[in-house]
């Protein structure tokens, strides 16, 4: 059933500045190209999904019809009050949990697919994280994901190393724009079967976070 209550809960990481900030900017986002890039995501999803670190629940709107379950969870209060108001408008049936992307409130083997939108970067421990998303998932399930990533160019390299071990994480919300999320998914047993890198916002200067990967990846067996 979904998530009603805005209250704390353990394990909650309360960033409210950060989370008021991106409810405003997300918006401006979806008209500059983020909506098509969801719909790319969440295309042809089918079955029970659990999504971490929905923020907003700006995702929520694009689910398809064959999606008959979303389990989101989200550790920022604000930003998971938000999502519970969007899950109540959202086309598909969708819970809104409490708690962390290391320590997932659910079974194991319970969702047909997973979503990593724009979160990997910004999550304690990636490696924890992308464990528990194969844990959840039945064998062979997928994982969708929309990430920052490690530029391919030295100097851009350069830039979100410098501002990574600087500021940007505390003005972005814990983001680190050097991440690599293709090899975090190779090393947490997923194979990338899908995938597509891209700029954005596009037609600007490349900035740290302008780098995006947008694919598939499959669930090993164990």
């Amino acid at each position: 059933m979904p998530f009603r209550s805005t209250s704390r809960a353990p394990g909650d990481r309360p960033r409210p500045l950060f989370g008021r900030w991106y409810a405003r900017v997300s918006e401006r986002l979806e008209t500059e190209g983020m909506a098509e890039l969801r719909q790319e995501l969440l295309h042809g999803l089918s079955g029970v999904v659990v999504e971490i670190g929905p923020g907003n629940g700006m995702n929520f709107r694009y689910y398809e019809p064959g999606v008959t379950q979303v389990e989101a969870v989200e550790p920022e209060p604000y930003l998971r009050s938000l999502a519970g108001a969007a899950a109540s408008r959202a086309g598909v049936p969708v819970a809104v949990h409490p708690g962390r992307a290391d320590a997932l409130p659910l079974p194991d083997g319970s969702a047909d697919a997973a979503v990593v939108c724009l979160v990997l970067c910004s999550v304690g421990d990636p490696p924890a994280a992308l464990a528990e998303l194969r844990r959840v998932l039945r064998p062979g399930g997928r994982l969708r994901f929309l990430e920052h990533t490690v530029a391919r160019t030295p100097g851009l390299r350069r830039v979100q190393k410098a501002v990574d071990a600087t500021f940007w994480p505390l003005l972005a919300g814990g983001c680190h724009t050097a991440r690599d999320p293709l090899a975090a998914l190779t090393a947490a047993g997923f194979e990338i079967t899908e995938l597509r890198r891209l700029r954005f916002p596009p037609g600007r200067l490349d900035l740290p976070a302008s780098p995006h990967v947008l694919g598939t990846a499959r669930a090993l067996p164990r």
